[in-house]
């Protein structure tokens, strides 16, 4: 056998090794752990499967043949825990998803906003690949040229933040496939979408309102701002209820009186934020405005 033969077969070798390679009690809590040490996500026994699944790619990308030298791997290696948080993490979303949130942002805040004197913030927080912070930049600027033109001389900034950079650049880059696109309604889509192989790109009146960036919702967060919205939707189904109560009281923190906070469809409100927000529809809240 040759060299290049013999490096052939050991790469393939390693690749169905660590196909087959089984996920131990063990090595499965030593990851559950890191899950909820880095991201606050909660992993039960039940995804053992998907973990394992999900994680052998790295294994054959490191070579290995079995999860406890992956779980040391990752206990020592900084740059490989963060690729395996990111692995892990579910990114699903589509655009108009949930679409009666839509409906209220377009009927009662968007006039609100449209009045407001001086910044508007909006964030999208664990934004996925940006479908969704690409929703409402079409909400703003509405079905046709004309409705946009309140943006001339208005300070809108919509901030798009994802614990996973891979998704981050899917949205700073603001293309998407044609199966992906077909959800759009007209005239949404015709106005605000441009073709390009394979798919269309969000026009740049869409992208030039976005900011896309990195952040784990669990660290510090760098901003200096108060939102006057927040959509932050079907992510705190995988934390537990502690680190949900955390994050929806910073969340209101984060909010200016008046401000609007949108939650997944199986999510709610829970400790000091639940007393603190309005209900005003399914999974929509609103902070009170500050009494003179």
């Amino acid at each position: 056998m040759s060299p290049a033969g013999g490096a052939a077969a050991l790469a393939g070798g390693s690749a169905m090794a660590a196909a087959n390679a089984e996920l131990s009690p063990r090595d499965f809590a030593a990851i559950a752990a890191i899950m909820h040490s880095d991201a606050r996500i909660e992993l039960s026994a039940a995804k053992t499967t998907l973990v394992q699944s999900r994680l052998a790619r790295r294994l054959r990308e490191h070579g290995l043949s079995r999860f406890s030298e992956y779980v040391a791997l990752v206990q020592s290696d900084a740059g490989e825990r963060h690729a395996m948080v990111v692995a892990l993490t579910t990114n699903h979303t589509h655009f108009f998803r949930e679409p009666h949130h839509f409906d209220h942002f377009r009927q009662h805040v968007l006039p609100v906003l449209k009045r407001k004197q001086g910044p508007i913030r909006i964030w999208s927080a664990g934004c996925s690949s940006g479908e969704e912070v690409y929703t409402i930049a079409m909400c703003l600027l509405g079905p046709d040229r004309t409705s946009a033109t309140w943006l001339r001389n208005a300070d809108v900034r919509l901030l798009a933040t994802d614990i996973a950079p891979h998704v981050v650049e899917s949205v700073a880059r603001g293309f998407y496939a044609d199966n992906i696109v077909s959800g759009v309604p007209e005239p949404y889509r015709s106005t605000w979408m441009r073709p390009a192989s394979g798919g269309l790109v969000m026009a740049e009146e869409a992208r030039q309102l976005v900011t896309a960036r990195v952040l784990n919702l669990f660290d510090r967060w760098p901003l200096k701002a108060q939102y006057d919205v927040i959509f932050c939707r079907n992510v705190m189904i995988y934390f537990g209820d502690p680190a949900k109560e955390e994050l929806e009281e910073r969340f209101v923190n984060q909010l200016a009186p008046g401000g609007h906070l949108y939650i997944g469809h199986s999510e709610r409100l829970i400790g000091p934020a639940a007393s603190r927000m309005t209900s005003c529809g399914h999974t929509i809240y609103a902070k009170p405005e500050t009494r003179g």
